[in-house]
């Protein structure tokens, strides 16, 4: 089972992810978490099988991002992700971006997903299995 703020990225930030002024883009952070995010739904048994042959998906309806650290080209970066709540259909989820070399919060952010029926084009319940695998984080309350 997954355990409570489970690593689902690791990498670095490249030359090309840096803007004009040297510091990484805010379309890389949300890259970077982009990529967290499908970590964390296979580690749920959201996995690109299931998706596909279910003629299921995952809908981002929230996002909200906190930028706290500037990161630059060279710095390698961790993110924890973490259930915060699951409900039927729907969850929120957050991710925590972590400078590597100082252990510094570069960036947090909270999405809210929702699970959907790909052919019917509307939400629908999760499988019975999310809510198992979700259970590590909803035991201490997200």
């Amino acid at each position: 089972m997954t355990a409570p703020d489970t690593i689902t990225y690791r990498g670095a930030v490249y030359p090309w992810h840096c803007d004009h002024i040297g510091h990484m883009n805010v379309m890389w952070y949300v890259g970077k978490f982009d990529e967290a995010t499908w970590s964390l739904f296979a580690r749920l048994g959201l996995t690109p099988a299931y998706l596909r042959n279910q003629q299921r998906g995952m809908a981002a309806v929230d996002q909200h991002i906190e930028y706290r650290r500037e990161l630059v080209a060279g710095d390698v970066v961790t993110i924890r992700s973490r259930v915060l709540e699951l409900h039927p259909r729907k969850i929120r989820f957050m991710h925590e971006m972590r400078a590597d070399d100082s252990g510094e919060i570069a960036a947090v952010t909270t999405l809210l997903g929702v699970h959907m029926d790909t052919t019917a084009r509307q939400a629908c319940p999760f499988p019975d299995q999310v809510a198992v695998l979700a259970q590590p984080w909803l035991r201490i309350g997200g």
